[in-house]
C-alpha cells in the first residue's frame, strides 16, 4: 500500500484521472491510463484495461491484478480509512457501470478470473470476498451492512448498522438482480437463480432460488455431501 496521505492522495488522483479518465477508448487511452495511473494505484499489474470514463476514488488504496478489466462507468471507491483495501487479482473483468464501495475500514477482495456483471453493486463497511472464477450477472447486488430499526420512536439513519461481511466462495453463479445481504457465505460452486434475495448461508454446490432464497437442489451426489450442509440445506429449504 502506498503512503495514506488523505489530502495528498486525492488531489494527486483527482490531476491523473481528470486528464487521463476520459480520453477515448482507443489505444492512446487505455495505454496512458495503464502507464500513468501507476502512480496513484497501490498496485498495478500487467496488462490491465482500463476504458473511459472509470471513477477511481482513494487509488492508494486500491490493488489491481493482471489482467484486470474495469470498462466505461465503473465507481470503486476506497475513501474512508486508511485500512480500507480493494483487490481485484488477476484477470478480474468489470463490466459497465458497477459500483464497489469500501466505506470505513473495509476490505473488498475479488479473486482472480471472477466476472462482474453490467451495473452491479458491492457495498461495505463489512468485508467482502468473493472467490475464484465466479460470474456475478447483472444488477446483483451484495451488501455487507443492515440497518437496525428495532426503536420507532428513532428515524432508522440514526440506529446502529450492523456489518458482518459476506463471503462468496469459489466457482458461483448469481443470476440476475441477486441479491446477498450482510452476514451470508454461499458455499463453493453454488447456482443462486435470478431474482433471489439471499439471507442465510448457502452450502457447497447448492441451486437456491426464490425470495428469501432456498436450496431447491444440489449439484453433487446425495452420498458426498457433508452431514452439517444437509442440516443447512433443510432448514433452507422450508
Amino acid at each position: 500500500m502506498k503512503n495514506y496521505h488523505p489530502k495528498l492522495n486525492r488531489l494527486q488522483e483527482v490531476i491523473v484521472t481528470g486528464l487521463l479518465g476520459d480520453l477515448p477508448a482507443i489505444a492512446l487511452g487505455p495505454n496512458l491510463r495503464k502507464l500513468v495511473y501507476r502512480s496513484i494505484l497501490a498496485h498495478v499489474g500487467k496488462s490491465i484495461y482500463i476504458q473511459k470514463g472509470v471513477e477511481l476514488l482513494g487509488a492508494c488504496n486500491i490493488e489491481l491484478g493482471n489482467g484486470v478489466h474495469l470498462f466505461k462507468g465503473v465507481r470503486i471507491d476506497a475513501l474512508g480509512h486508511q485500512n480500507n483495501k480493494i483487490t481485484l487479482e488477476e484477470g478480474v473483468a468489470v463490466e459497465r457501470n458497477v459500483d464497489i464501495g469500501a466505506l470505513d475500514n473495509t476490505q473488498i477482495y475479488i479473486e482472480r478470473g471472477t466476472f462482474i456483471g453490467i451495473g452491479t453493486c458491492i457495498a461495505g463497511p463489512g468485508n467482502v470476498k468473493i472467490g475464484k472464477r465466479c460470474l456475478i450477472a447483472a444488477h446483483s447486488g451484495i451488501f455487507a451492512n443492515n440497518h437496525t430499526y428495532t426503536d420507532p420512536l428513532k428515524y432508522i439513519a440514526d440506529q446502529e448498522v450492523t456489518c458482518e461481511g459476506i463471503t462468496i466462495e469459489d466457482d458461483c453463479w448469481l443470476g440476475h438482480a441477486v441479491t446477498v445481504t450482510d452476514g451470508v457465505t454461499i458455499g463453493k460452486g453454488s447456482v443462486i437463480g435470478a431474482g433471489a434475495v439471499v439471507t442465510k448461508d448457502i452450502p457447497p454446490y447448492s441451486i437456491a432460488v426464490g425470495t428469501p432464497a432456498r436450496v431447491i437442489k444440489t449439484r453433487l451426489p446425495e452420498e458426498s455431501i457433508n452431514p452439517q450442509d444437509l442440516k443447512i440445506m433443510a432448514a433452507n429449504s422450508n
